[in-house]
């Protein structure tokens, strides 16, 4: 059976806000880009989804370890949670009615670990007690803005690890208390 895990880098004051952080360190490039490889898929809002087909397609002035993470990403499957879409691209499916329903059933198909992006869509899938894991990866930064973690109410969890992953990041593993 497989986890639904949430997980974002987040400033010290809480915030997730992708584009403040900056091009990561290339050891934690590297780290994320094992990350995507590992899972069994990933589940996206269709905000977060349209942030991500970034890597849907080459660019020509990305460096080997951008190349080698558009292809981990590629080769992922996708689950676009969206009423508005229409369509999505390769290697993704539109779920736009029951994400319950859907949710349970890929739990109950695959296994390892499924990736929730993005605030809204974690807050929507934890209402429905289905996020098996958080995951924090706290960077020494305080934005003062952007979008929180915990987009809204704040859950009981109990922590169950924290890592190192490079010299500044720590990644903290919550799992509901």
């Amino acid at each position: 059976m497989a986890k639904l895990v949430f997980e974002r880098n987040q400033s010290l004051d809480g915030y997730v806000d992708h584009q403040a952080f900056g091009p990561p360190d290339p050891s934690l490039f590297r780290h994320f880009t094992e990350r995507v490889r590992d899972l069994a898929g990933m589940v996206y809002g269709r905000a977060m989804y349209e942030v991500m087909r970034y890597w849907d397609d080459d660019l020509p002035d990305w460096d080997a370890a951008e190349r080698e993470y558009a292809v981990a990403w590629r080769n992922q499957p996708k689950w676009v949670v969206s009423r508005t879409l229409k369509s999505v691209g390769p290697n993704a499916t539109l779920v736009a009615d029951d994400i319950e329903a859907a949710l349970r059933k890929l739990k109950g198909e695959l296994a390892g670990e499924i990736e929730v992006a993005g605030p809204g869509l974690a807050q929507s899938v934890a209402e429905l007690g289905l996020i098996d894991e958080y995951r924090i990866y706290l960077h020494p930064v305080v934005l003062g803005r952007g979008k929180p973690f915990f987009a809204g109410p704040r859950p009981r969890l109990r922590l169950v690890a924290s890592d190192l992953i490079v010299e500044d990041v720590i990644r903290l593993t919550y799992v509901p208390a």
